[in-house]
């Protein structure tokens, strides 16, 4: 590792941060797969030519960014969309009342489109590209609770069907299982609305029902966007919740 970089060089980072830098090449690259083990911090110390102290406070931000996963007396993991806790980090649904029931994604349309230019802007593609449009309908027990209209690059999903979406698999584990997609980070922009026809429809509830549209781009490694996503929700018996701070 070059520590020769001068501390008002434009490009400095601290050295965790290069050594987070190349643990996020390897993750990026392949060389590390969702739920594999990476090397110890030993071994990566001697790999990259920095202290343990170095490695260890690179992959304690990692871990604190739910890209890597601690588990005592095994070792460190790359995290995935197939650990049952991963499922409500990108889902902020609690119940007002009781405990949260459990999740049954129900897919309702999937078809190849071109892209907007929305779409091209949010997704960072050219006009008229490829992409797919998914509909579902996420279910908490028997209640509908969210109504998704969902856009991907067809580029990096090039056979996602109605038949596959109903592998019965969580969406973003599938897009990891079978794509080599994760995703690791979203922005999201949450508005009231009204229920229009099809998503009172769906969600059961009367037409022009307040509901909580969430608009989310989703990326991946290097900060790549490959999902836009407006889900309207019901908060009859749920709210949004987010912790700060």
């Amino acid at each position: 590792m070059n520590r020769s970089a001068s501390f008002h060089s434009p490009t400095f980072s601290p050295l965790y941060r290069q050594i987070k830098d190349l643990i996020m090449h390897g993750l990026e690259s392949g060389e590390w797969r969702p739920g594999d083990s990476i090397p110890s911090e030993s071994e990566l110390a001697v790999r990259f030519g920095v202290s343990q102290g170095t490695v260890r406070k690179a992959v304690d931000e990692m871990a604190a960014e739910n890209l890597l996963v601690r588990q005592q007396g095994k070792g460190t993991f790359v995290a995935t969309h197939k650990d049952p806790g991963s499922f409500f980090r990108f889902l902020r649904l609690v119940p007002n009342d009781g405990e949260l029931q459990v999740s049954q994604s129900v897919p309702l349309e999937c078809w190849r489109a071109k892209a907007g230019p929305d779409v091209a802007r949010l997704l960072a593609l050219e006009a008229g590209a490829a992409i797919t449009i998914v509909r579902r309908l996420l279910k908490l027990g028997e209640e509908p609770v969210v109504f998704d209209e969902i856009y991907l690059p067809s580029e990096l999903f090039p056979d996602l069907s109605l038949e596959v979406l109903r592998s019965g698999e969580s969406l973003y584990s599938l897009f990891e299982s079978r794509y080599g997609v994760r995703m690791i980070r979203a922005d999201e922009r949450l508005r009231a609305v009204s229920a229009d026809r099809v998503s009172a429809e769906l969600l059961q509830v009367a037409e022009g029902s307040p509901l909580l549209l969430v608009e989310r781009v989703t990326m991946t490694y290097g900060g790549k966007p490959v999902e836009w996503r407006r889900g309207f929700y019901s908060t009859r018996n749920y709210h949004y919740h987010n912790q700060l701070g």
